[in-house]
């Protein structure tokens, strides 16, 4: 009975809207309701706790109540989402799924039960130990899919602490950490979860202005998309108080063209890991890079430039890979930060960092300065093998309009040679009519 406390809180308010869905709110009352049918349901397919369970869905009300039913009954829940369709097969095998529920477009569901039984020591110790727990899958931007195996008591009980109630846009995935913290902050403080259709930047906008969203919780990616799409010129966005962006290093100059263009809105760059949970943050202000990164049950240190963290609500393991964690429950998080006092800067993943003959690249530094550049709608900077120096620095463009390439070559190290140093400065440059972003709207750099 771990969400037990999330049910009873939630009763307080049966009136109030707990999700929008298609347009359609639905009500804390008519969740509860639908979690009490779950349990119903649940009982006949003969779901007990210590099964794992993949509910194969996003935010709709059905999708959302079973969530709780299944914390509740102490299973181990696997969301996956339409962005790892391809990969469905061997996500179910590596977290030994037992029974599959999937939604449908219009919210009705198939369960399905597979012959499976749970053989893995650190899934067999949770259930043991009586808790629910969830498995989220990496999206692998680095290499393979890792699975982490949370315990999901300590997730659920940083949100026992009453704070304010918002209204969200659910713009994370349900199988992503950043969109379960969204899901039940938000249901743990009355507030309401708005669901989109798509992540597209027309949809999200319109979205906003009709439910008066208060908070946008997404990445530098999709905010990048926004400012090129101009789709906040087309709608009233009045009613945003609060963009959050994760996941991924945010270049400079797109949030010094986010804060010009939505000067009273607050700009706060969040911190977590499907390993760790959420951090809480506070940014210096909307227009830096800066954070301070930590709060109640997390500790931080630098080593070496990088970040280290040591959470309460850590995973207990990866179900697929070796623990990550050191002895005294430290993990390396691989993000080369700078120091200012309190606060950190994060520059970017210790595996993205291109080495020029012994020099530093910072992929986002490069990207951000392009980004600048007129016909540049989107730029992903990489290292590639050179026998001389190690590394160059390689990028893939994305253009607004055609242009001659040779001539685009030449005007874009005339761009940078006024703005990095010339070791910075791409050696190698392709122009590519590819998104160069994943389905989760995080920054694909693989060569």
């Amino acid at each position: 009975m771990s969400a037990q406390w999330l049910i009873e809180r939630m009763a307080q308010w049966p009136e109030r809207a707990a999700i929008v869905w298609q347009g359609q709110p639905y009500s804390y009352g008519d969740l509860l309701a639908r979690v009490q049918r779950w349990n119903q349901e649940l009982d006949q397919h003969e779901v007990a706790a210590g099964q794992v369970v993949s509910i194969e869905g996003d935010y709709s009300p059905n999708a959302v109540s079973l969530l709780l039913a299944l914390v509740d009954r102490g299973t181990i829940v696997v969301p996956l989402t339409e962005s790892v369709a391809m990969q469905r097969d061997e996500f179910l095998q590596i977290a030994e799924v037992q029974v599959v529920v999937r939604f449908a477009a219009d919210d009705g569901w198939q369960i399905e039960r597979l012959p499976v039984q749970a053989s893995n020591t650190l899934t067999q110790s949770l259930v043991a130990s009586g808790n629910p727990g969830l498995v989220l899958f990496s999206s692998g931007s680095t290499g393979k899919s890792k699975a982490a195996l949370h315990n999901f008591t300590p997730l659920l009980e940083k949100f026992k602490l009453p704070r304010h109630a918002r209204v969200t846009l659910t713009f994370l995935l349900l199988d992503h950490i950043g969109g379960i913290n969204t899901l039940f902050y938000t249901l743990a403080n009355g507030g309401t979860v708005v669901a989109v259709p798509s992540r597209d930047p027309e949809l999200v906008c319109a979205a906003i202005a009709s439910q008066r969203v208060q908070t946008l919780p997404t990445s530098p990616t999709f905010l990048n998309l926004l400012l090129i799409s101009e789709a906040y010129t087309r709608h009233d966005l009045a009613s945003l108080e609060l963009i959050t962006y994760g996941t991924e290093v945010m270049p400079e100059s797109t949030l010094q063209r986010l804060h010009a263009i939505f000067p009273k809105v607050q700009l706060l760059q969040t911190y977590g890991l499907s390993e760790l949970g959420i951090l809480r943050s506070k940014s210096k202000d909307s227009n830096s890079l800066w954070v301070k990164v930590g709060g109640e049950g997390f500790e931080t240190k630098i080593v070496d430039g990088v970040l280290w963290v040591r959470a309460q609500s850590a995973m207990l393991g990866y179900l697929n890979a070796p623990s990550p964690f050191d002895a005294e429950g430290w993990m390396n998080t691989q993000d080369m930060v700078e120091v200012d006092g309190e606060y950190i800067r994060i520059l970017g993943r210790r595996s993205e960092i291109i080495n020029v003959g012994g020099q530093k690249v910072y992929p986002a530094e490069v990207e951000s300065v392009l980004l600048q550049m007129p016909n540049v709608r989107d730029a992903a900077v990489l290292g590639e093998a050179n026998p001389i120096t190690g590394q160059i620095v390689s990028v893939r463009c994305n253009l607004f309009e055609p242009e001659e390439i040779t001539a685009f070559k030449r005007r874009l190290r005339t761009f940078c040679r006024e703005r990095l140093a010339p070791y910075k400065i791409p050696t190698r440059i392709v122009v590519t009519e590819q998104e160069q972003h994943s389905a989760r709207f995080k920054k694909m750099r693989k060569g």
